[in-house]
């Protein structure tokens, strides 16, 4: 079983040469991210993320947590592991210091939650959802709400989660029954959440739930939903803890895998009823909770990066070290470790390229995130807004379902071993498995990019993305580097693929909104794949560019032009495959009665 090493000299080419830290770091309010400062940052978190937090990812998955008397008991580290991670303070790497947090952007903060989610990716779903509460709360409450929540929340000692989903309100969030009565000046909520992660256990004092319910004069559907703070244990005027509020976890669900957090079902209202506190104004919950929802979209992106990477590592290590027969061409009577043979390179290569394609776009997009914030020019803060916007589906959804497809090439590449549960290579896959699903299912990131990101400005925030990949497709060939031939004209091809999909589905969804759902999964795989080879290929050409210095790592950096030319002749002729399926499959998807099936 592989330990986990941070890939550091990966994470930091990604943030000066593809995410653009340089600019970020030029922001308003930036001043002190030099590059000694991230430097350092990256150097501790992997160390943190390597002795502390990898070594509890088996021992999360073995043991799981347990409900004992209405009380969640994590496994054993957790609690140790987590105070730790308080008491360092990476819980508030990038929230605002007026809260106690310390400030640095959000394109730092991915690398960081990078490696958390790598090392021990149950562990790290408990601070990523205190985080989006954490937004939630300074976006839409209360003054007295921040001063209340945020300090606690910000420096780890309390934790939050999200309160969506019920029973009979999974996706369609329009049937949600939980009630808010008045009382006073707070509100008696009652009702019951499913699939709630974290939503109990014993690593922090208190948990502040983020829950979504209807006020007696709702009207029907989304527009009737507004948003509480529902607190574990109340919390008095000198903030210090209160009573026990009446809100329990009643059982927790036996998952596939992420066995650590605690995936609870949540009774609120049994007794008394559980005080909350309204959010911002009635019946604009589901807006408020879209902060958290958007935030948490490119998180659970990451985590595909992260676990997909794990896989790449505990796969290499295997390989390197697996003894089995002769490769091809070889008449030596030695045998070899399996790394040389051709398929199992070529699985590792599929592996390799697909995270670093992954990595950049997670991280361009998280970059994208502190210019649409901070940038003094509102025309650039709107443009990348916008751009990031188009983005987000496709960070969560493309990333999550290649993880899968990683993990599970990392348990091929080990053979019948893969498929036994002590080399841990199973264990990735079964983790990696929930990540196409949480926060909205590959199929509702499609609709959304489609129906909502697409063509609400009739497709011209996606023209004008592809048109700047063009154009560095256009420089890449321009340069007449023979190595990077294949990478300029497959990028190309990609993009006349994602063009002529975008274009015909800006065409089709005013009249044919089914055709164009239809075709909305293989669209948001097609712009995956053409947005990571277009970084692929930057990431070339910035290699080709370091390489003339002489004191450069040039075995690393020729390496990043290897793996661009793999992508794009083994990944990128993928597009022209989904963008048929696009143009000319709704048809199909849609003949057949549902009783044929």
């Amino acid at each position: 079983m592989s330990t986990y090493i941070a890939p550091l000299q990966d994470m930091r080419f990604v943030l000066d040469a593809l995410a653009g830290l340089p600019e970020v770091a030029a922001l308003p309010g930036y001043e002190e991210v030099t590059p000694d400062v991230v430097g350092a940052i990256l150097q501790e978190a992997a160390r943190f993320a390597a002795e502390v937090l990898a070594p509890l990812n088996t021992v999360g998955d073995r043991h799981g947590s347990r409900l004992e008397g209405g009380r969640v008991v994590t496994p054993p580290g957790f609690r140790d592991a987590y105070r730790r991670f308080v008491d360092a303070g990476w819980n508030g790497l990038d929230a605002d210091p007026r809260f106690g947090g310390q400030g640095l952007p959000q394109l730092v903060a991915k690398p960081v939650h990078e490696m958390w989610k790598s090392a021990n990716l149950a562990f790290s779903l408990c601070p990523m959802l205190t985080a989006a509460a954490v937004k939630a709360i300074q976006a839409h409450g209360s003054q007295a709400q921040q001063e209340a929540f945020l300090p606690k929340l910000v420096s780890g000692e309390w934790t939050g989660t999200m309160n969506l989903t019920e029973p009979q309100a999974g996706s369609d969030l329009s049937a949600v029954r939980t009630r808010a009565l008045p009382q006073g000046d707070h509100y008696r909520i009652r009702g019951t959440k499913i699939f709630i992660t974290w939503g109990e256990h014993d690593l922090a004092e208190n948990i502040v739930h983020m829950v979504l319910a209807r006020l007696p004069d709702a009207p029907e559907g989304v527009k009737g939903i507004s948003l509480f703070i529902v607190p574990k244990f109340l919390v008095n005027r000198d903030g210090t803890l209160g009573p026990r509020n009446d809100v329990q976890a009643v059982s927790l669900e036996h998952k596939m895998g992420i066995h650590a957090s605690p995936t609870a079902v949540m009774a609120y209202g049994e007794n008394e009823g559980a005080v909350g506190y309204l959010v911002g104004e009635p019946h604009r919950g589901l807006e408020y909770m879209f902060t958290m929802m958007n935030n948490a979209r490119l998180a659970v992106g990451l985590e595909g990066v992260a676990i997909a990477e794990r896989a790449t590592q505990q796969a290499v290590a295997y390989a390197k070290e697996r003894v089995q027969g002769r490769p091809a061409g070889r008449t030596s009577e030695a045998r070899m470790p399996i790394i040389h043979h051709p398929d199992v390179r070529r699985m590792l290569m599929s592996m390799k390229a697909q995270v670093e394609a992954m990595r950049a776009l997670a991280y361009f997009a998280s970059g994208l995130l502190d210019r649409a914030e901070r940038h003094p020019d509102p025309t650039t803060r709107r443009q990348a807004q916008a751009l990031v916007d188009l983005l987000t589906p496709v960070v969560k959804g493309w990333c999550t379902e290649q993880s899968v497809e990683v993990a599970s090439t990392g348990i091929q590449v080990h053979g019948g071993m893969g498929y036994i549960e002590e080399t841990g290579a199973c264990q990735f896959l079964r983790d990696a498995r929930i990540t196409p699903i949480y926060e909205g299912t590959t199929g509702i990131q499609a609709n959304d990019l489609v129906g909502r990101k697409l063509v609400r400005d009739g497709g011209a925030t996606a023209m004008a993305f592809i048109q700047r990949m063009r154009a560095d497709a256009t420089a890449l060939a321009g340069l007449g580097d023979g190595e990077l031939t294949s990478v300029a004209q497959g990028l190309a091809q990609g993009l006349d693929c994602l063009e002529e999909a975008s274009r015909w589905l800006l065409r089709v969804h005013p009249e044919r909104p089914a055709a164009a759902a239809a075709g909305s999964v293989p669209y948001l795989k097609l712009f995956g794949w053409v947005a990571g080879g277009w970084l692929l290929a930057k990431a070339a050409m910035a290699a080709g560019q370091r390489l003339q210095d002489p004191q450069a790592d040039e075995a690393w950096y020729r390496t990043k032009r290897v793996t661009a030319r793999f992508y794009a002749e083994h990944c990128l002729p993928q597009t022209q495959a989904l963008g048929q399926a696009i143009t000319r499959g709704a048809d199909s998807v849609l003949a057949l009665d549902t009783s044929a099936f």
